[in-house]
């Protein structure tokens, strides 16, 4: 009787249910992560947003079964990976729902997401023979760039919007109210000997605004990051890994005690609920946003195969090339159907990869018992409500440590790049990062721009991209390097 490999062992039920939460529960965080920000985003209603978390988890269990048990010899790796949302995309689609808020921004991006998914599917063969032009000084920099571009949301998570209801600055109600009467008396022709406010003439908002940065949400936020932190320091093995998770737990349950928090919306909510596919109606699909989503895509697909392949040396099985075509297939398959069902981009965890050389359990089942417990998950409204009704000043604490640690992660990468010998490394990262910072330093860069390429252009992710991309061909030509790469994704954590 031949043996069989510890990737395709099927450990018994009790153990593969527990080795399978616990992969859950270390993802959890970044995986509801991006429905909230995309959601509140597009000003959705909390039930949509709630919702939006609803078909992430379920897809998420989907997409991760396609990928650990394989479906046809075209899609899945059949290695223990478990599938999220990836990060990488979070700026062009904030952008895109700047841009068109509510249903008609959701069906725009859902287009764009169906259309970027469809075309992975049919590149994934060929991007193996793209390799070369992503070497780590080029992945290290464009997940540098994920990272602080992310780091704004957390902030303003903590502190308030910096427009809106909770912009540090308001209007003085008392000057509204005189430029109304004002207004209003000229036209009713009690007030003479006055011109006419000119068209288009707005108060300065110069009034500084209490529901801005509040002490008592920058305090629950502290205590969130400093839980995370005592935690992280303090905890063994598995509490260790679920930190963020604890402390985001602890901070509700502060926002509860104060009345900040309610579970009103978690009540309402049913505890069963078909995901149903278009649910904010038929896609739009736009050729630069499908193409914006299509450059996130690649870069995306790239990263996923230094994780395969460092997955494939830490469980002892080799990677060959149909196995990795199966894998980024299935990244685009889980993009498209993550359009279909209203949730976003998928690629492998690279948290749960490090979990696996962690724990040393090398079985792909225990990805496939966390996938069912993410499609469990995702049945139950009253779990994406609950998500939902998090206040983000809890959010904001953990969003500091998530955010930081995907930019953290870009420099663990890039600390593996040679600098002293090729000093035009620093060029390539110089210019990418400075690139990354445009749309954040200076958003209205682009206003006398075609306003068609300003999805293209408005995302720092994907400036900083390109540049690396073509300022390390223009330094360093197209050279690959398996073992730098593999040493790359090792070093991933995000």
């Amino acid at each position: 009787m031949s043996q069989v490999h510890p990737v395709d062992e099927v450990l018994p039920t009790p153990k593969l249910f527990t080795l399978g939460l616990q992969h859950v529960l270390v993802m959890y965080a970044g995986a509801v992560a991006v429905p909230l920000i995309v959601g509140r985003a597009l000003k959705l209603d909390p039930a949509d947003v709630a919702f939006l978390i609803s078909a992430d988890l379920f897809v998420c269990g989907i997409v991760t079964l396609i990928q650990s048990l394989g479906a046809t010899q075209w899609f899945g790796i059949r290695l223990p990976v478990m599938m999220g949302v990836t990060f990488a995309a979070v700026g062009p689609m904030v952008a895109m729902a700047n841009a068109n808020g509510g249903s008609e921004g959701a069906r725009a991006i859902f287009g764009a997401i169906m259309a970027a998914g469809v075309i992975s599917i049919l590149i994934a063969p060929f991007i193996s023979r793209m390799l070369r032009f992503f070497p780590p000084v080029v992945t290290g920099t464009i997940i540098l760039v994920i990272g602080v571009s992310l780091m704004r949301i957390g902030i303003n998570w903590i502190f308030g919007n910096p427009v809106g209801p909770t912009a540090p600055q308001i209007v003085d109600p008392a000057h509204a109210d005189w430029l109304k009467t004002v207004t209003e008396g000229l036209a009713a022709g009690s007030v003479t000997g006055v011109a006419p406010p000119p068209e288009g003439m707005a108060l300065a908002a110069k009034m500084n605004n209490p529901a801005y940065a509040p002490l008592g949400n920058i305090a629950v936020s502290a205590v969130v990051l400093l839980s995370i932190l005592l935690i992280a320091r303090f905890g063994k093995g598995f509490v260790a890994n679920i930190s963020v998770l604890l402390g985001i737990i602890i901070g509700a349950a502060i926002a509860v005690a104060t009345g900040a928090m309610t579970f009103a919306k978690v009540g309402e909510a049913a505890w069963f609920g078909l995901i149903t596919p278009f649910h904010f109606g038929a896609p739009v699909f736009d050729p630069v946003m499908i193409l914006t989503m299509t450059l996130v895509m690649i870069v995306v697909m790239i990263e996923s195969t230094g994780m395969f392949l460092a997955l494939g040396d830490m469980t002892g099985r080799k990677v060959d090339q149909p196995m990795l075509s199966a894998g980024l297939r299935t990244d685009g398959l889980g993009t498209l159907i993550g359009g279909i069902f209203n949730t976003f981009p998928y690629t492998s965890f690279s948290q749960n990869v490090g979990l696996v050389g962690v724990t040393g359990v090398r079985s792909r089942f225990v990805c496939v018992a966390g996938g069912i417990i993410l499609i469990v998950l995702g049945l139950v409204p009253k779990m994406g409500a609950l998500v939902e009704s998090v206040p983000t000043m809890v959010l904001g604490g953990a969003g500091l440590v998530m955010f930081g640690m995907v930019a953290a992660t870009g420099i663990r990468i890039l600390a593996g790049v040679d600098f002293a010998k090729n000093r035009n490394n620093l060029f390539v990262v110089a210019v990418s990062l400075g690139f990354g910072m445009i749309p954040l330093i200076a958003p209205n860069f682009k206003m006398w721009m075609p306003h068609a390429i300003h999805p293209l252009i408005e995302s720092g992710i994907l400036l900083a991209s390109v540049a690396a991309v073509v300022l390390n061909a223009f330094f360093n030509g197209a050279t690959v390097n398996e073992d730098e790469i593999k040493a790359a994704a090792a070093a991933a954590d995000h």
